[in-house]
């Protein structure tokens, strides 16, 4: 090896060396953490890099959970997100999939506030719906020959459904619309929620505990017919009851096949 390939390797080592202190001193939590290679007099550069650092993280989890930040206010959303950005450096190549654990984060932070992760949650999904693969709805006009009793419904791949125990699609909606929140309440019993893209609208709604099933059913794979059969017995006028929620489905764009 000659002389000039052996420095090479060693200034390479070097840079490699000093790109991981600096590395492993924006993430550190102490702000004297001195990062390998460099001498003090470049720690007031530090610090500018630090704040960014931050500052850029926080200013994405402000983007992402907009109605989340818009209910907690500036401090107590800043705070968290402090928390959140220290223990939590991006994974990922995009800072589109920055705060996936963030409404964990809140949950954790503000114990007595449902309310607070349920609407951070739904700030990501309904985000990660619009970032989701796209799937064509199907036009109901081309449904007339179906053979409902073998047919099978597919769902958008940004469908998710989850139960919460707030009123938190309604603090997002007042929000979104730009009125004032209704006071954070915790519901009688636990709403199910599914939210999903349509086009290039993501879209959210509140479903009774017979339609959250329905869908459940359906999305198993059970054909339409099977669906009915198991919930009809427990509703009066079942086939007209299912019959509207599917046409609510289709209507919503909430249906991508009929197989």
């Amino acid at each position: 090896m000659t002389t000039n390939t052996v420095q090479t390797v060693v200034k390479a080592a070097s840079l490699i060396e000093l790109q991981r202190g600096l590395r492993d001193h924006l993430l550190a939590g102490d702000a004297d953490a001195r990062a390998p290679g460099l001498t003090p007099r470049a720690d007031p550069g530090l610090a500018v890099y630090r704040h960014a650092y931050r500052s850029q993280l926080i200013a994405c989890l402000r983007d992402t959970f907009e109605k989340t930040w818009a209910w907690l206010g500036d401090e107590n959303f800043d705070a968290a997100a402090l928390g959140y950005v220290e223990a939590h450096p991006p994974a990922s190549w995009t800072l589109a999939d920055y705060g996936q654990d963030f409404a964990n984060t809140l949950r954790d932070v503000f114990p007595d506030d449902p309310e607070i992760s349920e609407l951070a949650w739904l700030d990501w999904t309904l985000r990660r719906a619009f970032d989701g693969q796209d799937a064509e709805a199907v036009d109901p006009a081309g449904l007339a020959g179906v053979d409902w009793e073998a047919a099978i419904l597919a769902f958008p791949p940004t469908l998710v459904v989850r139960d919460v125990t707030t009123n938190c699609a309604a603090i997002w909606g007042a929000l979104e619309e730009g009125e004032t929140p209704p006071a954070a309440e915790v519901l009688p019993a636990p709403a199910s929620i599914c939210t999903w893209r349509t086009g290039f609208s993501s879209r959210y709604r509140t479903m009774d505990p017979l339609e959250a099933r329905a869908l459940a059913q359906a999305a198993e794979g059970r054909t339409f017919a099977e669906v009915c059969a198991e919930l009809a017995v427990e509703i009066e006028d079942g086939p007209a009851v299912l019959g509207g929620i599917l046409a609510a489905w289709l209507r919503e764009g909430l249906v991508s096949a009929v197989l």
